[in-house]
């Protein structure tokens, strides 16, 4: 019979829970300036290669889940196995591509879920690439050592779940093998297996990232998220993690949806793939244009974070040529503009450009990412700005840019021969930190536009921010729909003025605010019925023109004034996920207005937005 515990001794235990608790959250605790500075190679990078590399390449299908949803039995994924035989692996080809793509950092897949160890793993009754597939061999260690050689840094992707493990608790969508309550000790073991994976990884690759993935099976505590945490710090005090650990790690992971707002962890990185698909898929041709891959870059970098884009290499270890040529491109950018991604942070808030934006993290320089080529004598529009650049250059360029202020505006003209073919920066020196005017909306009233000493160009552009801020000047004219209404002002206006009002008045009567900040990178306005969104384009854009976050189904897109239709491209729209995908416009540069183009996209019922976090995928149907 066990011994009773006096009434005192049971008091202080009681009295002590509470502490031992906190106790062991603390663990994963740290102490701020020295996450800042562990951080600080991370926040730098700007870009990551992540590699998916599985016998999934094999038939070219869903890595893991497609025995988890059903789609083929588990039995006959595994036969994969088979046909993996890496036999044109290359791993310092593999390096040297990812470092020309302009990546500091590279995360390779050591296990999926499907629970095919890449390495030699000496843990209980694994699947190893070594021992069970074709390859024979390693395939792990020598990508590792080649990285470690290149200077970049080593991350290592972990799956939690090892849905091939017979310890593993859960088998498919519709099987498990048992429950914990059931089977503890099995779990037990099951822990004890993915743990020993971790020490080997930690003492045999000596990762500086760690990429967990598939989290959401299970709680923190039955993971033993904070001595998994715990026990990582001991092989490597400043190992990073993803924030895939029950809420144990050090930045988040939005995947595949571009974040439309900033979000809050100060550290945080997009994965994102080339096409739809992590692994290799053969028929999966939907790719993204290196334009569009470098602008998301671009995106990222204006709101302090990484880019961590994938790579499927084929069975035999090639990478397929469409990813090839993709991080060729990509590395033609970055190499062209190191100094604009490279240390730089979340630039100054979107109502002061068109574009995108960048800080230098004395906050002394301001990059200015241009995805569109000025047209003739057009000057870029950089609002509300107290300080006085004392210089400014064309990044990668030995031409300059030239600048003049109009009242709290900068101007500045592009020399059309430094028009980078994807984004063009311009970096603005500052002798202080840069200095913003308080914020204030654009309030153009009618009088404002029979300025006639002020360039059309300028002029439309003040009109369009005036718009997007829900200052109409128009309300109280006789202004028409069909642009009719103005005849008796026609002579007080410009010709070019006038001209553009009538050809675009549907953007202009009875429009109010346009999007919020994040959605789509200009200025827009929506019509009274909420339902048609009215975005105007700058200059000539170097690629499709791109609209986050919107929930609505886009019935029809035309360019205003001329009545060209165009059909959008729909990218990264999971059918299940509640997160819109991207909605890219490709605009003929021939229906383009020589001062500023105006795109009607008619909505399927009034505007209706998307801006909540952009989390990890938790399921794959």
């Amino acid at each position: 019979m066990p011994k009773t515990l006096p009434n005192k001794t049971l008091f202080l235990l009681l009295l002590l829970l509470p502490f031992c608790k906190l106790s062991a959250q603390n663990i994963t605790k740290e102490d701020p300036a020295a996450k800042a500075k562990k951080m600080e190679w991370f926040k730098d990078a700007k870009l990551g290669i992540f590699v998916h590399w599985g016998i999934y390449s094999v038939n070219g299908v869903s890595e893991s889940w497609s025995f988890f949803n059903n789609y083929l039995s588990h039995d006959n994924y595994m036969k994969q196995l088979n046909g993996f035989n890496a036999a044109n692996y290359n791993p310092q080809e593999w390096v040297k591509l990812i470092k020309e793509s302009g990546a500091k950092y590279s995360v390779i897949t050591s296990k999926h879920h499907d629970g095919v160890a890449l390495w030699d793993t000496k843990a209980n009754n694994p699947t190893t690439t070594l021992k069970h597939a074709a390859a024979k061999k390693d395939l792990l260690s020598p990508f590792v050592t080649e990285l470690k050689k290149s200077g970049l840094k080593t991350g290592i992707y972990f799956s939690l779940p090892d849905w091939s493990h017979p310890d593993y608790d859960v088998f498919t969508r519709e099987r498990k093998r048992y429950t914990l309550a059931e089977s503890p000790a099995r779990w037990n073991k099951f822990i004890t297996y993915y743990h020993t994976q971790l020490n080997e990884i930690s003492t045999s690759f000596k990762p500086d990232l760690l990429w967990f993935d598939g989290d959401w099976e299970h709680s923190g505590e039955e993971w033993q998220s904070a001595k998994v945490l715990s026990n990582l710090r001991k092989y490597n005090p400043n190992i990073i993690v993803n924030s895939r650990l029950n809420h144990h790690g050090d930045y988040e992971t939005p995947e595949q949806g571009i974040p439309v707002l900033k979000p809050d962890n100060d550290y945080w990185e997009l994965c994102y793939t080339m096409n739809d698909s992590w692994g290799y898929q053969p028929y999966d041709d939907k790719y993204k244009s290196p334009n569009m891959i470098i602008r998301t870059l671009v995106d990222c970098i204006s709101m302090g974070g990484n880019l961590l884009l994938d790579i499927g290499p084929k069975a035999d270890g090639t990478i397929p040529e469409e990813q090839v040529n993709i991080l060729k491109q990509l590395g033609r950018w970055t190499n062209k503009h190191a100094e604009a991604i490279y240390g730089t942070r979340a630039g100054i808030p979107a109502s002061h450009f068109s574009g995108k934006t960048a800080l230098s993290k004395d906050k002394k320089t301001l990059y200015l990412y241009a995805d569109w080529a000025s047209k003739s004598n057009e000057e870029l529009l950089l609002r509300n700005i107290k300080s006085q650049p004392v210089s400014a250059k064309i990044v990668g360029s030995k031409m300059a840019a030239t600048f003049s202020r109009k009242g709290n505006d900068l101007l500045f003209k592009v020399p059309s021969s430094a028009v980078d073919q994807d984004v063009t920066v311009i970096a603005l020196r500052f002798d202080q930190p840069i200095q913003l005017q308080e914020p204030s909306t654009p309030n153009l009233n009618f009088a404002n536009l029979k300025d006639k000493s002020t360039a059309d160009q300028l002029q439309l552009k003040k009109l369009a921010n005036s718009l997007h801020g829900g200052n109409n000047p128009f309300l109280n004219t006789s202004l028409a729909v069909d642009g009719i209404g103005l005849e008796k002002e026609k002579n007080t206006l410009s010709p070019g003025v006038y001209n553009w009002i009538t050809k675009n008045a549907e953007a202009l009567y009875k429009t109010s605010k346009g999007l919020p900040g994040g959605h789509y990178q200009g200025a827009s306005a929506l019509s009274a019925d909420k339902q048609t969104l009215f975005l105007f384009v700058e200059g000539t854009p170097t690629g499709p023109i791109a609209l986050k976050g919107i929930k609505n189904k886009i019935s029809r897109i035309r360019v205003v004034g001329e009545g060209t239709m165009i059909e959008p491209q729909l990218f990264n729209k999971l059918y299940w996920s509640a997160v819109p995908g991207i909605i890219y416009i490709p605009i003929p540069q021939s229906r383009l207005d020589k001062d500023l183009t105006v795109i009607a996209v008619l909505l399927d019922g009034p505007l209706d937005l998307y801006r909540e976090k952009v989390g990890a995928i938790e399921s794959n149907l």
